[in-house]
């Protein structure tokens, strides 16, 4: 059993910046893709990004390709989201997730945190 607890969401204007984490417990963490996914408000969880289990792959739905940036630390882990030149559309709760997916985009991961909420003001 794995399990994610997500921090570093809050309020920032537009153009600014946050760095998301995400804490997992468990021996197993380099085992996993991890993932960042993000629901906004009436809408379906989306894929944002995901890192491959030691980290030489990444993948970013396009919509965040150059603003946003996955890594993780499997020595402590947990994997980051920064994400920079961030826009009205970026609010969303942000869920971190854990897994060995058929589809990286999908949401057919194991494990999920509870989110943590990102609003962009205008």
């Amino acid at each position: 059993q794995v399990q994610l607890v997500e921090s570093g969401g809050g309020l920032v204007q537009a153009g600014g910046s946050l760095r998301l984490s995400c804490a997992a417990s468990g021996r197993t963490f380099s085992s996993y893709v991890m993932a960042w996914f993000r629901q906004a408000p009436g809408k379906e969880r989306e894929f944002v990004a995901a890192i491959s289990r030691y980290g030489s792959t990444t993948w970013y739905t396009d919509s965040v390709k150059g603003r946003f940036t996955i890594s993780r630390d499997n020595a402590k882990n947990t994997v980051y989201l920064q994400m920079n030149s961030l826009k009205p559309e970026d609010t969303a709760v942000y869920y971190c997730a854990a897994g060995v997916p058929g589809d990286i985009q999908s949401t057919g991961y194991d494990y999920w945190g509870q989110g943590t909420q990102v609003t962009v003001s205008s």
